[in-house]
Order: structure tokens, then C-alpha cells, then sequence
């Protein structure tokens, strides 16, 4: 029998296309650098990288895995709903991630109002700006890059907790889609739907499995297990919710910058060998 090889692997990051500072192209050679054998990109709400990614993940010898990152009003907070193995020419997952980028520009407006006010300076919206590749999707990280640059604030996470964070002045809720859509616009496109890092979310745990349930019923399979946005003592947490609602497991960094983010690309620790990894049925 052959021994089974248990992938690298890293299904959760994000380039320029959304609120990362790197290309597609860059991301794809510092997950094979960092020992990376099976990658996805998954940018918010958007897919334009997807073909740099997987050309470049090629070259390179490393399996590719499109991706998509959306957002989701729940219970009147937001979630993030993975797409992985999407198709990304699909009609109908384009036409709903193209309506929820038309919200984004009237929500950065709001916030960058509310910044200038708070602030008692002007140009947050435009400061922002700067830090967007795609002007149709500005996102709190790209205001609070501008405020550290600018002096405002020590990190980024420093902005996070004092202006953009849930329940702070500046956080303007943005209309995403509905946790159906989400799961319908990935599930249609051939993809397999998993929830992010959902030990981010402030709900109480009545209002967690309220959401593990809803997902399951939509169709959704996955959850983020081991992941950059969680503590380390959360990967257990999670595992135990993973075999509760018999959820696939993911694995992802969060990846956005080398000077952000707090885990590198392909540096997390493996699955727990019990769990049934959302990529069980890819590498055959």
C-alpha cells in the first residue's frame, strides 16, 4: 500500500484584487517557497485574479484551487463564506459578486466621512483610494493602511480596535448577500462552500448553531478548522464543531501582507487526522 500524502495546504488568502498588497503572480511563488502543494486564492468578492493565479501556480507545479471570498449579512452581523473550486466564469456567481461590489462604494463614502469626522482631518476616502487596486472595492483594511501611514495609528490592528471594528464609530455594516445566495452562487459554480474563520464572529452560541444549521440546510460543507485568524486553542474549538455538524475541515493562512498578516503562507499546523479535509475528493 502507498503511504497517503497528507497536502500543504493553504485555501484562504487574498491578493490586490481585494485587500492584499501582493499580485496573484507573487502570492503563488511564496506559498511554493513556503512549501505549499495545494493553494487557492480567494479574494472578497471578486475573481479577476484568478487567472494570473492559476497560471502562475502552473508554472510552478503547484495544484491550483479557484476561490472566492463573499460576503454575508447574518443575523444582522457579517460572515465570510468561502467558495473553493468555483468556477469563475460562472453567469450567475459573477452577476451576484458584481452586486455586492456596487455596495462597497457607497459603505467606503460613509466610512471615510466618518473618519475625517472623528479624525478632524479630510481625504480619508481618497487616502484609501490609493491603497485600492480595484476602485470598486475599498475595504476598512485599505483606510486603515492609510492611517498608519499617515500617524494616526500604530497598526493596523490599532485602527481595528479604536475606529473600524465591530461596534466602533467609523464601522458602517455593508449590504452583503444572504447566506442562501452565498452558498447558491458557490454550490452553482461547482464549488464547495465553507465558512471562514468562524471564531471572528461575535454571536452567542444559540446564534452559532443557528448558523452552523442554516448553513448545513443551504448546502454549505465546510468550515475553516485551522486558520490564521483563529488562536491556536480555537483549532480544537473548531475541530469539535467540524465533527459535531459532520462539516469538512479547511485549512487556510488569511494571508493578506508578509508586514500583516499573522501567519505566513503554509505555515499553519496540519488538520487533526480524524477530520475529513474539504480537498478529500480533489487529489485522486
Amino acid at each position: 500500500m502507498r503511504p497517503v500524502t497528507v497536502p500543504n495546504a493553504d485555501l484562504h488568502c487574498h491578493s490586490v484584487h481585494s485587500d492584499g498588497v501582493l499580485e496573484p503572480a507573487e502570492l503563488a511563488r511564496r506559498a511554493h517557497g513556503n512549501g505549499v502543494t495545494l493553494w487557492a486564492l480567494t479574494d472578497h468578492d471578486e475573481v479577476a485574479g484568478t487567472a494570473d493565479a492559476a497560471a502562475a501556480a502552473l508554472a510552478l507545479g503547484m495544484p491550483f484551487v479557484p476561490g472566492v471570498e463573499i460576503s454575508v449579512t447574518w443575523a444582522g452581523r457579517t460572515v465570510h463564506i468561502v467558495g473553493l473550486r468555483v468556477d469563475p466564469a460562472n453567469a450567475e456567481l459573477a452577476a451576484g459578486l458584481a452586486r455586492i461590489r456596487e455596495g462597497r462604494a457607497g459603505r467606503a463614502a460613509e466610512i471615510g466621512r466618518r473618519l475625517d469626522a472623528r479624525l478632524g482631518i479630510s481625504g480619508c476616502l481618497e487616502g484609501a483610494l490609493r491603497y485600492a487596486l480595484n476602485p470598486g472595492l475599498v475595504s476598512r483594511t485599505h483606510f486603515a493602511r492609510f492611517l498608519v501611514d499617515q500617524g494616526h495609528c500604530p497598526t493596523i490592528q490599532s485602527v481595528f480596535d479604536r475606529h473600524l471594528g465591530q461596534g466602533k464609530p467609523a464601522n458602517v455594516p455593508g449590504r452583503w448577500a444572504s447566506l442562501d445566495q452565498a452558498v447558491a452562487w458557490i454550490t452553482g459554480a461547482g464549488g464547495r462552500a465553507v465558512i471562514a474563520h468562524p471564531g471572528r464572529y461575535a454571536y452567542s452560541q444559540l446564534e452559532y448553531g443557528a448558523l452552523f444549521d442554516a448553513f448545513r440546510e443551504a448546502g454549505g460543507e465546510g468550515i475553516e478548522v485551522v486558520t490564521g485568524s483563529h488562536r491556536p486553542a480555537q483549532f480544537d474549538e473548531y475541530a469539535k464543531v467540524a465533527r459535531h455538524y459532520g462539516f469538512l475541515a479547511s485549512r487556510g493562512s488569511d494571508f493578506h501582507s508578509p508586514g500583516e498578516s499573522r501567519v505566513d503562507l503554509g505555515t499553519l499546523p496540519p488538520l487533526p487526522e480524524d477530520l475529513k479535509p474539504v480537498w478529500y475528493d480533489w487529489l485522486e
